[in-house]
């Protein structure tokens, strides 16, 4: 089967299609013919070497495959050969075959594409549980999302308002996609400049905001403080500028303002809370099988393309989900 396989820490040029053998599932797990796998900032990390993203070279990415059910491991129940799934493995999805847990790996209601059900194991399922778990969202709820262009920012952006609605401020690190951003759905969108903290007082009207995702390490962590209202929550969700990470503020600045600054790991949930990520998958499946939810994505044709894409989410030029089209 062909595979992506990242060689050696780097760029593009460390990204290379292979043949390799296809995977057999393990008790417990399933086997997939992938259609198409979704692409995540998360594996643009790994590439550059950032640590703590892989363990080991070669490397090979994905995390979110969409697709059919190809084999089942042993004590697996009610997944069937044939079955239209979605699964978030532990990696190894940009390939036309992969296997994840068979407790991460749930059907497909009928009338979701698998196109855009590719979206949903990470990059969706990571949105609602930063919303509803991490965050406590609450109707009416201003919120902050940094890199608001990309595609969590996006899911963000979609599932909002079908959680009782609330006010949407992003932040982008190039102003030219400000433009694109207010279109997918946020009220105001800022570059990432040294206004940017006057800038969200102002379109809060001086409150500050309830809410913040930020998935920036701690390199945005003082400005989150300064715009947080009163019993603001900060969650904090990966490194994506792969700099230091710096130290907490001191438990009196929290207490004073009675703020939470809380952390949340995607791989974290699916190592040891599965059936948590699992609902959340399905939860999101469900809105986009009502036709609540409306999931634009940007299909990559195949991949030998996915190196670029990364390129792109690197430079920040991507915008929105990307996915790539892989098997039939």
């Amino acid at each position: 089967m062909r595979a992506l396989v990242m060689t050696a820490p780097g760029g593009a040029e460390n990204s290379q299609i292979r043949e390799i053998g296809a995977p057999t599932p393990g008790p417990g797990e399933v086997a997939i013919d992938v259609a198409y796998a979704g692409l995540n900032f998360v594996d643009v990390m790994a590439r550059r070497g950032d640590g703590g993203y892989t363990s080991e070279w070669p490397y090979r990415p994905g995390k979110e495959v969409a697709g059919t059910v190809r084999e089942i491991g042993e004590g697996v129940t009610g997944l069937a050969v044939g079955d239209r799934v979605v699964a978030a493995p532990v990696g190894a999805g940009l390939a036309e075959v992969a296997v994840a847990e068979a407790a991460l790996t749930v059907p497909l209601p009928d009338g979701v594409a698998l196109r855009e059900a590719a979206a949903v194991p990470l990059g969706l399922a990571t949105a609602m549980l930063l919303l509803t778990d991490a965050g406590r969202f609450d109707a009416g709820d201003t919120v902050l999302v940094h890199s608001a262009g990309g595609g969590i920012g996006n899911a963000v952006a979609q599932l909002v308002p079908l959680l009782g609605g609330g006010r949407l401020i992003g932040t982008v690190g190039r102003p030219e996609k400000a433009a694109a951003t207010v279109a997918s759905g946020y009220d105001h969108a800022f570059a990432r400049d040294e206004a940017l903290s006057e800038a969200v007082r102002n379109a809060t009207d001086g409150r500050g905001v309830d809410l913040v995702l930020d998935p920036l390490g701690t390199e945005a962590l003082e400005l989150d403080l300064a715009v947080a209202a009163p019993g603001a929550r900060i969650v904090l969700f990966g490194n994506a500028g792969g700099g230091a990470v710096a130290d907490l503020p001191p438990l009196g600045r929290l207490m004073a303002g009675n703020l939470t600054v809380t952390g949340f790991s995607h791989r974290g949930l699916a190592a040891t809370a599965p059936d948590r990520l699992a609902r959340a998958i399905r939860r999101v499946l469900d809105l986009l099988a009502d036709g609540g939810l409306k999931l634009p994505v940007t299909e990559v044709p195949d991949l030998t393309a996915v190196a670029a894409a990364h390129d792109a989410m690197e430079q920040r030029r991507a915008t929105g989900k990307y996915v790539v089209r892989v098997g039939g």
